[in-house]
């Protein structure tokens, strides 16, 4: 096994709106990366096994970067994405009142593309297209 440090060429990458509490931000991030691995597959490594043979299930095989922003940063890298035509999540205000996948899809659905108050986004795709999206969002802190 090759002790150099292994580049990927694609990034995955949440921005998260930067007025979010703790909580929803941590909510946020897990609700949005959990579909790219049933839409991306490629994205999920091997399943993990510790010393004693004890499976574990697969994860991403690369970094997940999370990134903050206003709420206008959200909404030009949500069309840059869309411009793209990158895979992609989004989390809007209204998922915080719902309480299941088929509320969470109807209140999605309910808003025209436009008008849809982001908190959220996820993006997967080559670096630089990536990069592209996410200008003006910073590292989360």
């Amino acid at each position: 096994m090759s002790a150099e440090p292994l580049r990927f060429d694609t990034k995955i990458a949440v921005l998260l709106r930067a007025d979010l509490e703790p909580w929803q931000r941590l909510n946020v991030t897990a609700f949005l990366v959990s579909g790219l691995g049933t839409t991306v597959p490629e994205v999920i490594g091997e399943p993990y096994e510790d010393a004693d043979g004890v499976s574990y299930l697969p994860m991403f095989r690369q970094p997940v970067l999370v990134f903050e922003g206003s709420k206008e940063t959200l909404e030009a890298a949500h069309d840059r994405a869309l411009s793209r035509a990158l895979p992609r999540a989004v989390f809007t205000s209204d998922l915080f009142a719902t309480g299941n996948d088929r509320d969470n899809r109807a209140a999605v659905r309910a808003v025209p593309t436009a008008e849809l108050d982001l908190v959220g986004l996820a993006v997967h795709g080559p670096r630089n297209g990536v990069d592209k999206v996410l200008k003006g969002a910073r590292m989360h802190p």
